[in-house]
């Protein structure tokens, strides 16, 4: 009996699931042939599943506001999206039909919120929360944003130097402030305090000192974000435990504090066997915040996140055809494919993120354990099994295969195209593959469209200034 790639998916995960499912023999996502896609567009091509990002916002929101309800907790959540995570029109656009605040980073977000407005995608009354490193540009954007009429604009400051820069901007009506409170960062051998953000030891005096008296500021918020994510582990738990007991004394202090920011950090499915209880993390950070409310005696907090990845991450896959397939020593198997790795899934390749690697067709035929490497001329363009729990194994293909092998890289949604830098000069010159865009009418039908071809070498000529 020969082992088939199916055999091995059937028998190791559940199968079908969400988002995936064979027709004719054939991979699909979310009821999307991609046998289809890949005639009509040929390899590679990048694309975004629109509908998924609602999906996800609908998700999360649901979850919490049931655990609000079932607490019988006072105050309200928030979903902010992450611009960062994802810049494209397409993407925000499509998240702010789902009435989501926006989260900013930078000096150009800024020019991103007051471009959205006058497309009329969003409101003055849409809730703003600033973070990241506020450069003289990005504070002055900022505050010209409140002048113009922003008033639910929320400055979550990263050091006290940036309060003190605020201090001196004339403005029409108080600033509204947040304060995010560094954390531990937990490494790999050991904990180090993270670069971002105010001490937590120093917080209280530093309000006390400066904002509590100043009518210029309002402190709104206490920001708390945990690089590694919201994970049901001890350190998770004692950083939370932390930045909740500084906000109940911060509260005590502070008649305007009235938000408690999760920042985000919620993961998305990297395997097909990823298992993750979003339901009961939602509730456990509810109750906990409500308790410690109760027993201090001070209003519950309204909760905001601030979900980048969670929100367009699953949206997201990459499509690649096989273009040889080499033997190289001690009879490993490497499969070829028609772009650069390092390009197109950056992550994969610097911080050894995993992505759900499948082959889009030849599930009948017989499986074995491979590499996966990119054509450009860097030994690191390669993604294999260095991770034993998550080791790449594919169809094999012989001779007598008529066709390609197509090979699928999912849930590629967040940070590589800002990572990789969309349309730029990529490594060895290897161009952007093509940008596909889908989506589903109000009946329900597919529809496909092309949001940027591949790469010209014109493009490419005209940014190293060979074409001036």
């Amino acid at each position: 009996m020969k082992n088939t790639y199916f055999d091995l998916v059937e028998q190791s995960f559940y199968f079908p699931q969400d988002g995936f499912d064979l027709r004719n023999g054939n991979l699909t996502f979310h009821g999307v042939s991609l046998k289809h896609l890949i005639e009509k567009y040929g390899t590679p091509f990048r694309f975004i599943y629109l509908p998924k990002i609602g999906d996800q916002i609908k998700k999360a929101r649901n979850l919490f506001n049931r655990a609000i309800k079932n607490s019988a907790y006072k105050g309200k959540y928030n979903f902010c999206y992450c611009t960062k995570c994802n810049h494209f029109y397409h993407v925000i656009n499509e998240a702010i039909k789902h009435n989501v605040d926006l989260e900013t980073s930078s000096s150009f977000d800024i020019d991103l919120i007051l471009a959205l407005y006058e497309k009329g995608k969003i409101t003055k009354d849409i809730q703003i929360i600033h973070n990241g490193y506020k450069t003289d540009d990005y504070l002055m954007k900022i505050i010209e944003l409140q002048n113009m009429g922003f008033k639910n604009s929320v400055i979550v400051l990263d050091s006290t130097h940036e309060y003190y820069k605020l201090s001196k901007i004339k403005t029409k009506d108080p600033i509204k402030i947040g304060i995010r409170m560094a954390i531990n960062e937990e490494a790999q051998s050991a904990y180090y305090t993270s670069r971002l953000g105010v001490p937590h030891s120093e917080i209280i005096n530093f309000f006390k000192e400066n904002i509590r008296d100043n009518e210029k500021m309002e402190l709104k918020m206490l920001h708390f974000f945990v690089d590694s994510g919201i994970k049901d582990t001890p350190y998770y738990w004692g950083e939370f435990q932390k930045a909740l007991k500084l906000y109940v004394e911060l509260k005590k202090e502070s008649v305007n504090l009235d938000s408690f920011n999760l920042g985000g950090g919620f993961p998305i499915r990297n395997h097909l066997g990823f298992e993750y209880n979003y339901e009961y993390m939602i509730n456990e950070i509810v109750i906990n915040i409500k308790t410690a409310c109760t027993n201090n005696n001070i209003p519950e907090p309204d909760i905001y996140t601030e979900f980048g990845r969670y929100t367009v991450g699953e949206s997201g896959a990459i499509i690649f055809q096989v273009l040889e397939q080499k033997q190289q020593n001690d009879n490993e198997t490497w499969y070829i494919v028609d772009n650069s790795l390092m390009n197109t899934i950056p992550d994969a390749w610097s911080i050894q993120e995993k992505f759900i690697l499948l082959p889009i067709n030849k599930w009948n035929n017989e499986y074995g354990r491979v590499n996966i490497g990119g054509i450009s001329c860097d030994h690191s363009d390669y993604y294999n099994s260095e991770d034993l729990n998550q080791e790449v194994l594919l169809p094999l293909y012989g001779p007598k295969d008529k066709k390609p092998l197509y090979l699928g890289f999912f849930h590629t949604g967040a940070y590589q195209d800002s990572v990789s830098g969309y349309g730029g000069i990529k490594h060895c010159l290897i161009p952007a593959p093509k940008h596909v865009i889908i989506d589903r009418d109000e009946q329900g039908n597919i529809i496909d469209t092309v949001y940027r071809e591949e790469q010209s070498v014109s493009e490419m000529f005209k940014i190293l200034g060979y074409n001036e």
